[in-house]
């Protein structure tokens, strides 16, 4: 049972002093949460003297030289993250009301997600639901995984490294990664090269190609082959790294499926391995705890339906 200091909080809490503390807390400085939220800093300041006289526990450690949340301060930072996720929903469920699917939908995805399941989700979902709207947002894998914990997208579709207990994956496909270089690499258009030939040659890659992360398979072959360890470009975005590649930058890696029209129109070449390339899965990436509108339900519905009939075998591409 709430006692009655804790429920007094609940009641008479400030919610401006939660938003102004999420801001405080993300850009970690007073000065810049003051520029962000267009106040001054005096205000920002006395706002965060007052949450912490209300909660009755300080919430940042700060000096000249360091800035850090206590671990109530992170506790609540956590919790307001929550809380403001869900009234962030308010507004798309009060529109989703209706006899007719007009919500809208978000999506935060993985750059260039190349799947013919996916995009017969979509194709589907509209046919059915044409007043129904959607918004695609492109982020690294990481931060799409954060916006779908936050519960401010309707789910994500990204690599994953590590799972989140509190979220739920399903695997939508599996994709191979190869190496490739552009028309003005040494190595464009020559037969029958060997691993070895990669030795010490300049790379470009992607953010997550670490031994760590999610690209972990691909980091793994990038030291097998050995190739040059200072990477000359890297970017979250697949469209700039295969940029980076045909601009004669350096090697990099690319889903294959995503890469044979490039191969074929000559901008590409891909070099070993050959055999056993690295294998990757994307995830479909659900927040249990998000409450929904109908048109989010309906195509998230559709795409679970249609990962459940298909095949792993005609889920993987690229092989």
């Amino acid at each position: 049972m709430m006692s009655p200091r804790s429920e007094r909080l609940v009641w008479e809490l400030d919610w401006n002093l939660l938003r102004t503390f999420v801001v405080i807390a993300e850009v970690k400085s007073i000065t810049r949460a003051a520029e962000r939220l267009n106040l001054k800093q005096p205000s920002v300041s006395n706002a965060l003297r007052r949450l912490e006289d209300r909660i009755g526990r300080r919430l940042v450690e700060r000096d000249a030289t360091r800035f850090e949340l206590t671990e109530v301060g992170r506790l609540l930072y956590e919790q307001s993250i929550e809380v403001f996720g869900s009234i962030s929903q308010l507004p798309l469920l009060v529109r989703g009301v209706s006899d007719d699917v007009t919500g809208h939908i978000t999506i935060a995805a993985a750059s260039h997600v190349v799947s013919p399941l996916y995009d017969r989700a979509l194709a589907e979902f509209h046919r059915n639901y044409p007043r129904a709207s959607l918004t695609v947002s492109i982020a690294a894998s990481t931060e799409v995984t954060k916006q779908v914990r936050e519960r401010r997208v309707s789910f994500g579709i990204c690599l994953v490294a590590q799972k989140d207990p509190a979220l739920d994956y399903t695997m939508m496909y599996r994709e191979f990664f190869g190496f490739f270089c552009g028309p003005q690499h040494r190595l464009y258009g020559r037969e029958g090269q060997t691993l070895a030939d990669l030795k010490g040659e300049p790379s470009v890659s992607f953010q997550t190609d670490h031994i760590s992360d999610a690209l972990r398979p691909v980091a793994l072959l990038r030291s097998e082959a050995k190739l040059d360890a200072n990477v000359v470009g890297v970017s979250s975005s697949l469209e700039e790294v295969r940029r980076m590649i045909i601009a004669g930058l350096g090697i990099g890696p690319l889903p294959l499926h995503v890469a044979r029209r490039d191969v074929a129109d000559g901008l590409l070449w891909r070099l070993p391995p050959y055999d056993a390339p690295p294998a990757i899965d994307i995830f479909l990436v659900v927040n249990p705890e998000k409450t929904m509108n109908r048109a989010e339900r309906a195509l998230l519905a559709g795409l679970q339906a249609l990962i459940a009939e298909t095949p792993l075998e005609e889920r993987i591409y690229g092989e």
